[in-house]
């Protein structure tokens, strides 16, 4: 998540005045050893292994092994993390100059003071998925199209750690559901674009599971649909939120020019592949790897 979290861990109410709703937060949730454990953390935890849960239960759908699968998220998960910290540093890169121009590496390795940003965490994750399969031999688009679901859930769940904290939010609004709180001594309506992406992934992941998982044709097709949607979704809510990050001086959001790059190179290979190319189910991993065993089995 595109955050910079904030030094205090008693935070004003969130009100959603159209609603009638306010909530009292405070970032910590609980001390554990002299130290806070802070709500944004726990929510992006428990994103991440119901992700993995479900992800696991789901791999034999698509021809991979559950071992193969944590393998993958023992290399992916760290080097994600660290791809979205250097992402975010690299266009905030002012904040980590100190005064007498030299750059800061003490402040730029302490993500642990916030400040990351999920399109990194993507790239990072799908490199490394892709030299994990390469070495283990596995097609990456079928261990693609399993990892969009745990994205799609890790991603819904863990805005809600923007929430907590109070941030990633829109520019002012008087829409019913427009969220009310405190930002620099000052209370202000905006749009909650942090809910706007949760409820965006969570349909997201119900159409790519319950319609066009059941119809897919190759290895891969979920992915792109993923990239497609996904990209869709960020271009029109990076566009309402007052935190973007921008390609250096050119006033251009980086996540808007991500968003439509993945938008356009996924409509070409979805076209190209439904449209141009003629795919059978014996093509899919998942039918290849039973064939497979069907055929040793019948000859033992």
């Amino acid at each position: 998540m595109d955050t910079k979290r904030k030094d205090e861990t008693i935070m004003a109410p969130i009100e959603f005045p159209g609603l009638g709703l306010t909530f009292h937060i405070q970032r910590v949730a609980f001390q554990l050893f002299g130290k806070s454990i802070y709500w944004y953390g726990i929510i992006i935890a428990l994103g991440f292994l119901l992700a993995a849960i479900f992800c696991s239960r789901q791999a034999y759908r698509f021809g991979i092994k559950q071992d193969q699968l944590l393998d993958m998220l023992l290399f992916a998960l760290p080097i994600g993390i660290v791809c979205a910290r250097i992402y975010y540093v690299i266009f905030n890169i002012q904040l980590y100059i100190n005064e007498d121009g030299v750059f800061s590496w003490k402040n730029a390795i302490a993500i642990w003071d916030g400040g990351i940003a999920i399109y990194g965490g993507i790239i990072g994750g799908v490199l490394t998925c892709l030299v994990f399969c390469h070495i283990r031999k596995i097609p990456f688009m079928a261990m693609a199209d399993l990892a969009v679901f745990g994205l799609l859930i890790g991603q819904c769940i863990g805005r809600w750690g923007n929430f907590i904290n109070q941030e990633a939010f829109g520019g002012t609004c008087t829409l019913p559901w427009r969220m009310g709180l405190t930002f620099k001594g000052q209370y202000i309506l905006v749009h909650p674009t942090f809910l706007y992406e949760s409820l965006w992934n969570a349909v997201g992941f119900c159409i790519l599971f319950f319609l066009i998982r059941k119809l897919r044709t190759f290895d891969g097709e979920l992915f792109l649909c993923y990239l497609l949607w996904y990209g869709a979704g960020r271009f029109w809510i990076e566009g309402l939120r007052t935190d973007s990050l921008y390609l250096f001086q050119t006033g251009i959001r980086v996540s808007q020019l991500v968003a439509l790059l993945s938008v356009a190179v996924a409509a070409v290979f979805l076209i190209r592949n439904l449209l141009l190319l003629r795919h059978t189910p014996d093509q899919l991993w998942v039918n290849r790897v039973q064939n497979t065993r069907k055929n040793q089995r019948d000859k033992t």
